[in-house]
């Protein structure tokens, strides 16, 4: 984990609103076209209506998430599905403590 693409995703209230969402989207995003978004997650077009800004604001704010190891992406079909990566966000907390090398 660069400790710098961590402190640049962590930068921005909208990513950290998006990280928070994450953890529960069922209980902040709409239903997707049959998706376990606890499962799969959610798609950009998901995060866009939640926050209320363009596709392509939302697409890079995934973006910066996804270098920073915070979450994954799934492709099915036409869209890209984004979700929390626990263990990174673990490790995270660990380096953002001093508790790693």
């Amino acid at each position: 984990m660069e400790p710098i693409e961590l402190f640049k995703a962590l930068a921005n209230e909208s990513r950290l609103q998006i990280l928070q969402w994450l953890k529960e989207p069922d209980h902040y995003f709409k239903p997707h076209e049959g998706i376990d978004m606890k499962k799969i997650g959610v798609c950009v077009g998901q995060v866009t209506e939640k926050l209320n800004m363009t596709q392509s604001t939302a697409s890079q704010y995934l973006t910066i998430l996804q270098r920073a190891g915070l979450i994954t992406s799934e492709r099915i079909g036409k869209y890209t599905y984004y979700k929390r990566d626990e263990e990174k966000i673990r490790e995270a907390i660990a380096l953002l403590k001093g508790e790693m090398e």
